[in-house]
């Protein structure tokens, strides 16, 4: 017979004592086989009737307990702000979430639109993280650093712009790219260069530094860039690509591949030949560029894997003392293909 909602509703919660008693151990037993303690010998039958006395209760460990024990959490903090996510941003979080895995830490994205620097790590530091991995979208200070730190966080690691002061600072210079797409523009000859400009909330974060850095490459240099404000939809592209030959342009750094191959599929249905026309370069090395006809142009990025990142979070947290690590990790080549 079915039980009523009332009665779903009282059911007690199980406890490691109801999972001893039906695999018929002891409590300590259970705490070493579900919590995989590598310290204590237990045989592979009684670890296979724990787990199935757990699987079968319904019972999973008691992770602000453990945290209590253990004096930390194993929970990894990674904050969200409004970022689109395109394929390399996503294959990097999938790696560094599969290797902290790997390392036995619970990795949980916290959603901060709307607060900045220290509301952010008060609202972070309630979750007593024992790690927190800024990746940019939110500028920490040094006070939210410490407040981190004092609510029990031994890492707190930045990827950013920027160092900041207390923290791990892995500084990615965003003008990286924008100057190797403006340098290897002039090498080909073009001095009339269009920069797009994303319109989606949160991106301006990248675009800025990458139009300054090509800005910084092609003006000494006597050529002229013009910032082109661009959504990511075809009707944007489209009427964009309706006045392209008023804005006199000879060449577009399109942000990235994406964008690239958005404007570059309006452009052609406009009848814009490419790189006759207009030459176009975008960032990233996305395989569906080199699928494109003319091939696409591309600036390949060179940053931290998630691994390495995975690694320096379990060795910070292993050694908190350690002097904060400041290393600059952007690296960036115009890769030659035929749009340009």
């Amino acid at each position: 017979m079915s039980q009523t909602p009332r009665q779903s509703a009282e059911r007690s919660v199980p406890t490691s004592a109801d999972v001893a008693r039906l695999a018929g151990v002891s409590r300590a037993t259970v705490s070493y086989v579900l919590n995989d303690t590598a310290s204590v010998r237990i045989s592979e039958p009684t670890r296979r009737r724990v787990r199935e006395a757990a699987e079968e209760l319904g019972y999973v460990p008691h992770a602000a307990a453990r945290s209590l024990r253990a004096g930390h959490t194993r929970i990894v903090l990674l904050p969200t702000a409004h970022v689109p996510i395109g394929p390399l941003y996503s294959r990097f979080i999938n790696e560094l979430q599969w290797a902290l895995r790997r390392l036995d830490y619970t990795v949980v994205q916290h959603g901060s639109l709307g607060l900045d620097g220290d509301a952010a790590a008060r609202a972070w530091a309630e979750l007593r993280p024992v790690a927190v991995l800024s990746l940019g979208g939110i500028a920490l200070t040094p006070q939210g650093v410490e407040v981190l730190k004092r609510s029990g966080a031994k890492a707190v690691i930045t990827l950013g712009p920027q160092h900041v002061d207390g923290a791990h600072s892995l500084v990615v210079d965003q003008r990286e790219i924008g100057s190797r797409a403006a340098e290897h523009l002039l090498e080909r000859g073009y001095r009339r260069i269009g920069v797009i400009m994303p319109e989606e909330p949160g991106l301006d974060l990248f675009s800025e530094p990458r139009l300054a850095g090509a800005r910084q490459t092609a003006e000494p240099a006597g050529a002229t860039v013009r910032p082109l404000p661009l959504a990511y939809d075809e009707g944007a592209a489209n009427a964009l690509a309706a006045r392209w030959r008023g804005l006199g342009l000879d060449a577009v750094y399109a942000y990235n591949d994406e964008y690239a191959m958005l404007l570059m599929r309006a452009l052609q249905d406009t009848g814009i030949g490419i790189p006759d026309e207009t030459a176009v370069i975008g960032a990233d090395d996305l395989l569906l560029g080199r699928l494109l006809r003319p091939r696409l142009s591309t600036v390949r990025i060179d940053m931290v894997t998630g691994e390495h990142l995975a690694e320096l979070v379990d060795r910070v947290v292993r050694d908190p003392g350690g002097a904060p690590e400041r290393r600059d990790l952007m690296g960036a080549e115009a890769v030659r293909r035929e749009s340009t």
